[in-house]
């Protein structure tokens, strides 16, 4: 692990104004640099990157973060790589040398610990395995490219990774799914005899493998089991080497097999990602659609292939928003997007996917394909398959194209077919953006924080007895304040310290939040000071009504003396009961 010192000590010598504006150019904007935002389309700047707060947000599209965190996006680099990149860029060297994980640090590190020892492991296994070079080298896979996705080797051995950890029974393997017990107790590796390709996600971590057999063996494609690091409905392969291209391209394509984007990127197509062995998932479009205006997905050309479109255009219905769009490609059906890219180039592949069926034609194709449309019976049979898909659908410029091609094939008018398919209209509340709501104290205190963090020093966590998000992350902001030392952190650097934590979208959506509406500096000691009040005044009144419910159930004898002398401190200035004036 990096330490936290030399992030925060990074940070403090990165201007992320000057960062940015060598990739993106910035102009003045009062305090504050704007720009077109980098990661969406936009005319009108909405991006803005604050020089105060070393912080920068999209207004349009939410995107925000550090100066980490921008080249993590921007560059589509991991974590590690982000900061070696930043490192270079103002003459300071990594520390190579990992640290200890300490005894109480939570589970999620230990696992993440894990599956990056045995990326490494399985990396460096790849080179001494001429079977598997030669694997990759048969279906066209340069060095680079398996560098760039991190691509190993898993022995075919039953214990090859007890090279690589102190304690093969450590029970963060068996937890991170590498390795598995057997019903006799004996353990043995998860991987064997496979080729090996990392999910990384967003911080750069590797969270799960895929590893595909060499030569015959079920299963093809064996994926690590879910985790507290891996959720497979969440997460797909190849998106952090494919921001740049995403980025060009604006157009996601998705594939199902690791191998298919591999190939597409060693012929120049690097905006493929795919799947992790499930189907598309409603989060997927919606992670994918945040990125890019459209997605094009392309899977095998066989039948199976074709029942995989299917299903992704029921699980995108939902989340299609408006001005995104969906296409499909489909391939001849004795290939894959590896084979015809292989034998096509990637000039015909990426026509393909220009030209790809918008989902408006492969929905009504796929639904008249099981309709006889000379029949009255087959035109209402098509109204009746397409009424549930409509329901689902989210953007009424589209669902009303759709009702009008559906009226046009059935012969019934749009209105007939609107009541036939119970479609209400689709009504959305204005995207106007209000002033900052009125915040919870909890909220309020960590904007406060989050925009001057040394006064976490003074904040009196005992009064702190909110459980909600942003108390918790409250408690966190000010542990990492404590934890720092004498020399507060700045706002970016308690943003990467607080990264992977439970609390850490709180943090980075106050930050954001703060970079609308920022308290103005004059105000912020008597804002907090007010915040502190209100704090204490709370817990002091908590504190009475424990004390006074004591008193109802045991009466004022059932207290010990401490809890006596609280009580009718407490009291003073208000108009005790009469036992409690007499002494009783």
């Amino acid at each position: 692990m990096i330490p936290e010192s030399f992030i925060q000590e990074l940070l403090h010598r990165v201007d992320i104004v000057d960062l940015i504006d060598s990739h993106v150019p910035l102009k003045k904007a009062g305090a504050n640099y704007a720009a077109c935002c980098p990661f969406h389309n936009e005319k009108s700047p909405s991006f803005t990157v604050s020089p105060s707060k070393q912080f920068y947000h999209c207004f349009g599209c939410g995107a925000h973060g550090t100066a980490i965190g921008f080249m993590m996006e921007y560059a589509g680099l991991g974590f590690i790589d982000a900061v070696r990149e930043l490192a270079n860029r103002v003459g300071m060297v990594v520390p190579e040398d990992e640290r200890r994980r300490p005894a109480d640090a939570p589970q999620t590190v230990a696992l993440a610990e894990a599956m990056g020892r045995a990326a490494r492991f399985y990396y460096e296994s790849l080179k001494t395995s001429p079977k598997a070079i030669a694997y990759l080298k048969s279906r066209g896979v340069s060095g680079e490219v398996a560098r760039r996705f991190g691509i190993g080797y898993a022995g075919d051995g039953w214990q090859n990774l007890e090279q690589a950890f102190e304690r093969y029974d450590d029970p963060a393997l068996q937890s991170a799914g590498l390795v598995i017990r057997n019903e006799q107790g004996r353990l043995y590796d998860r991987f064997r005899d496979r080729v090996m390709f990392p999910i990384i996600n967003a911080k750069g971590e590797v969270i799960a493998f895929g590893g595909r057999v060499l030569g015959e063996g079920e299963p093809k494609y064996l994926n690590s089991p879910e985790t507290p690091l891996f959720e497979k409905g969440r997460e797909v392969f190849g998106l952090p080497q494919a921001r740049a291209a995403l980025r060009e391209t604006n157009t996601a394509i998705v594939v199902e097999g690791y191998m298919d984007v591999v190939a597409l990127a060693q012929h120049g197509v690097g905006n493929a990602l795919a799947t992790l062995g499930t189907a598309t998932t409603p989060t997927h479009v919606q992670k994918l659609l945040r990125q890019v205006d459209r997605i094009a997905y392309c899977f095998d050309g066989d039948s199976a292939g074709r029942k995989a479109a299917w299903r992704a255009l029921e699980n995108s219905l939902e989340a299609l928003p408006e001005q995104k769009s969906i296409g499909f490609v489909f391939l001849p059906p004795e290939d894959d997007p590896d084979s015809y890219v292989r034998a096509h180039g990637a000039d015909e592949f990426k026509r393909l996917v220009a030209q790809a069926t918008p989902l408006s034609d492969f929905m009504l194709g796929e639904l008249s394909a099981h309709c006889d449309l000379a029949s009255a019976e087959g035109r209402a049979q098509l109204v009746a398959a397409a009424k549930p898909l409509l329901g689902r659908l989210q953007t009424p410029l589209l669902r009303l194209q759709i009702v009008k091609q559906l009226a046009e094939k059935t012969g019934f008018s749009q209105a007939e077919v609107e009541r036939l398919c119970d479609l209400r209209p689709i009504t959305r509340p204005a995207p106007a953006r209000a002033p900052r709501r009125p915040p919870s104290l909890a909220r309020a205190l960590l904007a406060l924080l989050l925009q001057k963090p040394e006064l976490a020093r003074q904040v009196p966590l005992a009064a702190l007895t909110d459980s909600s998000g942003e108390a918790r992350a409250v408690r966190q902001l000010c542990a990492a304040v404590a934890d720092a030392g004498p020399v507060t952190p700045g706002l970016a650097a308690l943003i990467e310290r607080l990264r992977g934590s439970d609390e850490e979208s709180v943090l980075r959506e106050a930050a954001a939040e703060l970079m609308q509406h920022p308290f103005a500096e004059e105000d912020i000691d008597s804002e907090f000071a007010g915040a502190i009040e209100q704090l204490q005044a709370g817990e002091q009144r908590r504190a009475f009504e424990e004390l006074q419910t004591k008193v109802q159930r045991l009466g004022v004898s059932g207290l010990n003396d401490n809890e006596k002398r609280q009580y009718l401190a407490a009291l003073s200035g208000r108009n005790p009961p009469a036992a409690v004036r007499e002494g009783n």
